[in-house]
């Protein structure tokens, strides 16, 4: 399996409540929110007297079929697509995750990663808890099940209260929807209208195909919930300093949706530009690496007067596995993914950007099937600070070894690559594109600054890696 040196996605959440087809919304949703995690997906349905579950491993189209969706009836549903940074990837962590409690039945979806959930699950498990996955999200459910508090949302709350890190939840009972984000707000959560019902979701992009209407963000140390009585919001905790992921407008979220209150392609169109200010070079084309590059790269173009020319296209229909040849091709799994235009490139000077470099080895490798096509210079630029720290906070990042700008200088990287020039974003300019005048964003990847303590962070490094 191909895996691109890339920071991988978390997961994506939807909700709905009060449609009619509430299932077939959710899995629409989960369409949209596909890029957020292709591991594993699952909905959960109410009626109003039972829940239903259906998931399994792969991606939505592979998992939702008509037969599957119609044996999902009911006006409440909540879906989650995974790709795993805590627990190991197998289908008895993919959520939602289902339980008949003393709470009743419950299904929870989560987006994010508790950075204390290793010592929680130790005294819950000392006490006679009995886990059925090695999901960090299991631990809530085993929190509100301890709890002595009679109503599912106070229950929740006294849960989150003990938990610490990164989480946008939806939970769903036989009739009611409740969605929760962390006190400073690391993932992202929107609501939204839908023929007079409610919605939310990772991403606005969602919204955007299935007809809702934005509505507002969940804020950080929210809660709705959702019944009967209409629409109740409640702070479960005091607000902390806000954290949002700036990696959400770098890279991981679609350039259509509205993240943390700002149009994602906004920030990354401005990235390109102020990259263009800082680190300037004499060129030909400005080529973005698909498809994440592409709203940095034609920032960079329009601020630099450099043309935009599309001298890679990226093969979208490559699937979870393939077979190579028995004699090995160079290179075979970015030319799966990536294949460089020659009548464009030969004899350029080529601009090359992109979001981000990890470990540096595609980076590497895109530099030289440019050369191999015939571009004269390659000069790489990166839209944001070089990334020196593993997260923490529901993202699979490398160990801090794995980084390459954690062991090497800008110019050893640019050996590294192979590249004529390497030019990263500056911290600065990354604040400035994403608008962060108050400091709301947590960029602890870039500077090894975390916003939370770490509970054992080297046992919880080894969790967040292998998820």
């Amino acid at each position: 399996m191909y895996r691109t040196d890339k920071f991988r996605e978390e997961c994506g959440v939807m909700g709905v409540y009060g449609h009619p087809e509430a299932a077939k919304i959710a899995y629409l949703g989960l369409y949209a929110l596909q890029h957020r995690g292709q591991e594993s997906a699952g909905i959960v349905c109410s009626d109003g007297e039972s829940l239903r579950i259906f998931k399994s491993m792969g991606q939505i189209s592979e998992i939702f079929t008509e037969p599957v969706l119609q044996s999902l009836p009911g006006r409440l549903a909540i879906g989650h697509t995974r790709y795993s940074t805590a627990g190991d990837t197998t289908l008895v962590n993919a959520q939602p995750l289902m339980v008949d409690c003393n709470k009743g039945a419950l299904a929870l979806g989560h987006n994010g990663n508790l950075v204390n959930a290793i010592g929680i699950r130790a005294r819950l498990e000392r006490k006679g808890s009995i886990f059925q996955t090695n999901s960090d999200t299991e631990v809530l459910l085993h929190l509100l099940a301890e709890s002595r508090c009679r109503s599912v949302p106070e229950a929740l709350s006294e849960a989150l209260r003990q938990v610490e890190g990164a989480y946008s939840i939806v939970m769903l009972t036989r009739d009611r929807l409740i969605a929760v984000r962390d006190p400073r707000g690391f993932r992202p959560l929107s609501m939204g209208r839908l023929d007079g019902g409610v919605v939310f979701a990772s991403e606005t992009c969602a919204f955007d195909l299935i007809g809702a209407a934005y509505d507002s963000e969940v804020e950080p140390g929210e809660m709705v919930v959702v019944d009967g009585a209409g629409v109740t919001r409640m702070r479960f905790t005091e607000p902390q300093p806000p954290a949002f992921c700036v990696f959400e407008h770098v890279y991981f979220s679609r350039p259509d949706s509205v993240v943390f209150g700002r149009p994602v392609h906004q920030s990354r169109e401005m990235l390109g530009r102020l990259l263009a200010r800082e680190s300037p070079v004499e060129a030909d084309i400005v080529v973005p690496v698909p498809d994440s590059g592409v709203s940095a790269a034609l920032g960079y173009s329009i601020e630099s007067g450099i043309p935009l020319k599309f001298g890679l296209i990226r093969n979208h229909y490559v699937g979870r596995t393939f077979i190579e040849p028995r004699q090995s091709i160079r290179d075979f799994g970015v030319k799966l993914k990536l294949n460089p235009v020659r009548t464009i490139l030969e004899g350029q000077r080529v601009v090359l950007v992109d979001d981000s470099i990890v470990r540096g080895t595609t980076s590497r490798k895109i530099v030289r099937m440019i050369r191999e096509a015939g571009a004269r210079e390659v000069h790489m630029r990166v839209s944001c600070p070089p990334t020196i720290s593993s997260c923490f906070y529901g993202v699979d990042t490398p160990t801090e070894r794995e980084l390459i700008a954690a062991r090497h200088t800008i110019d050893e990287i640019r050996a590294h690559v192979n590249a004529d020039s390497l030019a990263y974003l500056s911290l600065e300019g990354l604040r400035t594109a994403v608008a962060d005048t108050d400091r709301r964003y947590c960029n602890a990847c870039y500077t090894g600054k975390y916003p939370t303590e770490l509970v054992n962070i080297e046992l919880e490094s080894g969790l967040a890696k292998r998820r």
